[in-house]
């Protein structure tokens, strides 16, 4: 079940097929916890293999990544170096999944504790490394491995920063053939997609003095911080979820 749901989060990735929210809590010596959450109810309810899926209850589950690479580990050592390293990457990363099939809804989160933000950097990419996880229809882990084509460029990269009591979130085009190629192949989506949302949401140690978003949002503590943007205008300008916040020393 958990691999079918994995597959299914990294189709939300590529065809961006649900809401995502970003989140943050942020410690004061530098640590914390990130998480990608995609919430896939809307996706469940379109796609055949969940609707015939007999195995879905309800449940409120988390899985660790490093537990699905030990029951894959056979597999897995057929894989080339490089996928192995990749793989090896996602070993303290763990999945969230809560489904309600009564109520139609279905949440994956992807989370992973750090002792310093900048391990933060990239956690949608790494969730993406997690591919080999799940094989193509009628294939297996080492037929995959076998496969001449090149692995996909890394198209958006994001890095944080949190000194003196200042974090910062900056977001950045990595590859831009790679980026022109992905937007023109979107255009054909762009009407669906003005409904999908990317919204940051990052709670800190201390409350915020001042951010760079004129329309955050915040909480009565003033600790948090939430912006939201579509995800279309994150894919087409990075740079419209950068985010520099200074907290109250």
């Amino acid at each position: 079940m958990i691999k079918k749901v994995l597959l299914l989060g990294m189709l939300a990735i590529s065809l961006v097929s649900c809401q995502f929210t970003e989140t943050m809590v942020l410690n004061e010596d530098g640590s914390g916890r990130m998480t990608v959450q995609m919430d896939l109810s809307e996706m469940m309810a379109f796609t055949q293999e969940f609707q015939k899926d007999s195995t879905l209850t309800k449940q409120d589950t988390i899985i660790p990544f490093k537990a699905l690479f030990e029951e894959k580990k056979d597999s897995i050592a057929k894989l080339s170096a490089a996928q192995q390293a990749r793989l090896k990457k996602m070993e303290n990363y763990s999945a969230h999944l809560v489904t309600d099939p009564e109520e139609g809804t279905m949440i994956l989160d992807i989370f992973v504790d750090f002792a310093s933000v900048s391990e933060a950097n990239n956690l949608m990419n790494g969730f993406s490394q997690a591919e080999g996880l799940v094989p193509k229809s009628g294939t297996n882990m080492s037929e995959d491995a076998s496969e001449e084509n090149e692995e996909e460029p890394e198209v958006l990269g994001v890095k944080y920063a949190f000194k003196n009591g200042v974090f910062k979130r900056d977001a950045f085009i990595k590859d831009k053939a790679a980026h022109k190629k992905q937007i023109d192949s979107l255009q054909s989506a762009k009407a669906f997609m003005e409904d999908i949302s990317y919204t940051l949401k990052y709670t800190f140690p201390k409350a915020i003095k001042q951010s760079s978003a004129e329309d955050a949002m915040y909480s009565l503590d003033r600790k948090t911080v939430q912006i939201t943007r579509k995800f279309i205008d994150y894919m087409t300008n990075p740079d419209v979820l950068d985010l520099e916040v200074v907290l109250e020393q």
